[in-house]
């Protein structure tokens, strides 16, 4: 069985409530629990949610040498974490990042990550189903 983390960044933590006509009407704990039901064969997922840049670090310097795969929705830190980016690089651990909504369709700044270059690959624009799409690919391919 593959050890995934699931990795949120800031203001993720309301999903549901925040702008519920991007990031739509589900909380991300009822989500969670139907990823585990869904994938709990093949993955333990286990999930850190922080607002503190310096958490969101200390997870991936924690995790990176022994899990199989870190799916990381960064938030804003996106688009403005070099910090983040020195993290992803120094791990052994493949990390995917993702976003619910497609950043490429939204305002400018959201378009450049300092991420998606030091990241196994990228998944936008499909919701909360870009969380399970990523475990997918963790799953399915081989380092």
């Amino acid at each position: 069985m593959k050890r995934i983390l699931i990795l949120n960044g800031p203001n993720l933590n309301l999903l549901g409530q925040r702008e519920p006509e991007i990031y739509g009407k589900t909380g991300f704990e009822p989500y969670l629990q139907q990823l585990r039901a869904d994938f709990g064969s093949k993955a333990d997922i286990e999930y850190f949610q922080s607002n503190h840049e310096g958490a969101l670090i200390d997870k991936l310097h924690e995790t990176g040498f022994e899990y199989d795969g870190i799916v990381l929705n960064a938030g804003a830190y996106t688009h403005t974490s070099i910090a983040l980016a020195d993290a992803i690089k120094a791990i052994r651990t493949p990390v995917i990042e993702v976003h619910i909504s497609n950043v490429h369709a939204r305002e400018e700044f959201r378009r450049h990550s300092y991420l998606s270059p030091v990241c196994k690959g990228v998944i936008c624009g499909f919701g909360l189903a870009s969380y399970q799409l990523a475990i997918i690919a963790l799953l399915e391919t081989r380092e």
